[in-house]
């Protein structure tokens, strides 16, 4: 059987026409104003035919099958694997970006898989993953291409999660997490300085959609902070940083400390130490976050879920695998009964730390 060739150039939505014969993308607060046939700085969204088109929709840099912590989201369906994809391109300029080769990416062969959305949810289904994951590039410049696949997964009971530097505007906003069940957002610093100078993008915009998840939608909320030596992880930032979000977002969101490796356009700096990660994660604590972990790291205290109304440990974890569950089947803590934050089932799944690639095309000959 014949597959049907994916329309990969779709109109848009997020846009109007300026006074002066450009367009301007309104997608995110970057704002790209396009003459005929420019490309955002995504590259993925341009001006073609006097509209703003994605041009990679149901083409992807890549399937595989994770562990849901890998993420990461520790208080999200535990142990259950997720099918996780990205596209190529990006609306942030980071220096030290881990996914350069697709986020960064200006060509369009690093594109090698298509999957429409209705064959990914069947894929997930199929390899009995509880949820797909729109990851390795910030999934707000696929936007189309990401609701879609949410909309035929969730016909199916499959959940969403974004993995996303949350750099959008308004409008988009709603319409994007209105069709997630869970997002982890990277919150790449707490200075607009380093959002600016390393991003190439502003911090209040960010932070404007952590308040709108956390407040006006029913998306899971987790969120993850990369420590780069000597740039953002002074106890002062840790500081600000935490008491901010206990503030503004509750004491229940979960942070998380991950380690840097040099990567990009950030040879030159050294990777994190584990120290540093052990650091934030007692700062974050100490100012009232409930669930602070390190990662990237062996730290099984670190990456364990602990009650926070009597300390028993509920959760254990050796890297992205579960080693200990004691949760009662509502989530609740055995010995307390205190509920623990999150979206929990009776039984924790039993991936592991697999990395399954998957190759769309081979599945659609097995079909």
């Amino acid at each position: 059987m014949t597959t049907p060739e994916i329309q990969t150039t779709v109109p848009t939505r997020y846009w109007h026409a300026l006074p002066d014969g450009r367009i301007q993308c309104d997608l995110c607060p970057r704002e790209c104003k396009l003459h005929e046939g420019q490309q955002g700085l995504c590259f993925v969204r341009a001006r073609q035919n006097d509209q703003v088109v994605l041009t990679s929709y149901g083409r992807s840099s890549g399937f595989c099958v994770d562990p849901i912590e890998k993420k990461p989201l520790n208080h999200f369906l535990p142990g259950s694997p997720v099918l996780s994809f990205g596209t190529a391109g990006c609306n942030l300029a980071c220096k030290f970006c881990q996914n350069w080769d697709m986020s960064k990416s200006r060509e369009m062969d690093t594109l090698m898989d298509q999957a429409s959305p209705e064959a990914l949810a069947r894929t997930a289904e199929r390899l009995g993953c509880r949820s797909v994951a729109y990851t390795y590039n910030d999934p707000v410049i696929f936007l189309e291409y990401a609701v879609d696949t949410a909309i035929a997964c969730r016909e199916r009971g499959i959940k969403s999660v974004a993995v996303t530097a949350g750099y959008i505007s308004p409008g988009a906003r709603e319409d994007f997490f209105a069709h997630m069940d869970a997002a982890n957002v990277d919150l790449k610093a707490f200075t607009e300085d380093f959002y600016r100078k390393t991003c190439g993008a502003h911090l209040d915009k960010v932070l404007e959609t952590l308040r709108y998840i956390r407040h006006e939608t029913d998306v899971w909320l987790e969120l993850t902070t990369l420590l780069i030596p000597g740039h953002n992880d002074s106890d002062a930032e840790l500081d600000c940083m935490t008491r901010w979000v206990v503030e503004n977002l509750g004491p229940d969101v979960p942070m998380h400390f991950t380690a840097f490796h040099p990567d990009w356009k950030m040879t030159d700096v050294p990777r994190t130490p584990a120290s540093t990660l052990t650091r934030a994660r007692e700062i974050a604590r100490r100012n009232g976050v409930r669930h602070a972990y390190t990662g990237n790291v062996r730290d099984e205290q670190g990456a364990s879920t602990f009650c926070h109304g009597c300390g028993e440990r509920l959760i254990g974890r050796d890297g992205y695998r579960i080693t200990h569950w004691q949760l009662t089947a509502d989530g609740h803590c055995p010995k307390c009964d205190t509920k623990l934050p999150g979206v929990f089932e009776a039984q924790p799944g039993e991936w592991g730390e697999r990395r399954m690639p998957v190759r769309m095309a081979q599945l659609k000959c097995e079909v």
